[in-house]
């Protein structure tokens, strides 16, 4: 048990200083005053700093991204300290590009291995490509029979996409809207928004033409370029769920993008902020030759954060929602993730007043202690 006394709270939202007592992996108890009552309860002193949530990071290349510029390129899989070390303790892990060296069996494995090594681990199947690549050779039963699963991944309006038609999709978001029905999962398709000019196009027409609720399909990456992000607020005015990836350029930060559909009256609470973590970046010249290639850090996602807070005048509790209770009502695991509140799973980070992280509790174990990491990835 950990008893954390004294600290300000916020759940997102701030209710003032209070005791928080974690047994096993949940939040039992939230009170003024919390008596510790036995000498093996680990107290921890909150004074001087917050609780806030644990992030949730819906976009991350657990597996590793890259292999567009050659077998060298392939990104290495992801090691659990690289999560803890940045406040994430929930995590969407996905296939980007390469679905022939990398799968979907290869992926769930690697969810497997970090719930076991300590944090929360969901799955999309599928990748850029259609006809999607799965485990059971069948999008629905893969989310409806496989744990981790909670969705699907394509690739829209991209030059490594296979460029899919609208029945295709509409088919594709039919099969994961009726496998998350049946499951009790989110039941969503995460479409990787290219640079093509036809937009977030093929998604309206399958919404026009069909009767797929529009937060079926979730567009990613919106913020890469000017007219995309026009369309996604439209998308987002209209119900739909988008987001936002970090990492992009500083005037289409997630920062910036989130002030300006402020101004303009897109419902904030219909966006969410990812990483792309371990995935690579690659920039082409006109002819679709590849100029640079890198990858994207984890630790953009708290990075963002720290900034909206410290820089841009954002509230704590304005700048949570994006990383944390958005996220988690958009794949469908609140109240379980992405607030502090009794019964909800006790995953937290206790931050001083610069915001910087201090400690880490992912499922009731104290993963990092004022800075020190208590728990490494087994071949760390």
């Amino acid at each position: 048990m950990i008893l954390i006394k004294s600290i300000e709270v916020y759940t997102p939202e701030y209710i003032g200083v209070k005791d928080v007592l974690i047994t096993n992996d949940k939040i039992v108890l939230i009170e003024d005053s919390i008596h510790n009552f036995n000498e093996k309860v680990n107290v921890i002193d909150g004074k001087g700093k917050k609780l806030i949530p644990g992030f949730i990071d819906n976009h991350v290349h657990i597996t590793g991204g890259g292999g567009e510029g050659s077998f060298k390129t392939r990104v290495p899989e992801i090691t659990l300290s690289k999560l803890i070390e940045c406040g994430t303790t929930t995590v969407v892990g996905l296939l980007g590009t390469d679905s022939i060296t990398r799968n979907i069996e290869n992926l769930v494995s690697k969810a497997k291995s970090l719930k076991e090594e300590g944090i929360s681990v969901y799955t999309l199947t599928g990748s850029y490509g259609y006809p999607s690549v799965t485990i059971t050779n069948s999008v629905r039963k893969d989310i409806a029979f496989i744990d981790e699963i909670i969705g699907v991944k394509i690739a829209l309006s991209d030059h490594r996409s296979s460029s899919i038609t609208c029945d295709e999709l509409a088919r594709l978001a039919s099969d994961a809207r009726v496998a998350g029905m049946m499951s009790g999962k989110a039941g969503i398709v995460t479409a990787h928004m290219g640079n093509g000019d036809t937009g977030i196009g093929l998604i309206n027409e399958v919404l026009e033409k069909t009767e797929i609720p529009i937060k079926t399909i979730r567009p990613t990456h919106v913020n890469r370029k000017r007219k995309l992000l026009l369309e996604s607020f439209d998308y987002a005015k209209r119900g739909g769920i988008i987001d936002l990836t970090c990492g992009m350029s500083e005037e289409m930060s997630p920062s910036n993008v989130i002030m300006e559909a402020k101004k303009i009256g897109v419902p904030l609470e219909n966006i969410t902020v990812s990483s792309d973590g371990y995935g690579s970046w690659s920039n082409y010249d006109a002819a679709g030759n590849m100029l640079e290639i890198g990858v994207s850090s984890v630790n953009s996602l708290y990075n963002e954060f720290k900034k909206m807070v410290n820089n841009l005048n954002f509230s704590v509790e304005n700048a949570l929602r994006f990383f944390t209770v958005n996220v988690s009502k958009a794949l469908e695991i609140y109240p379980k993730k992405g607030v502090i509140q009794e019964n909800s799973d006790a995953d937290v980070l206790i931050v001083n007043e610069e915001m910087n992280i201090v400690s880490v509790i992912a499922n009731g174990k104290l993963m990092l202690d004022n800075g020190k990491l208590m728990t490494k990835g087994t071949y760390e």
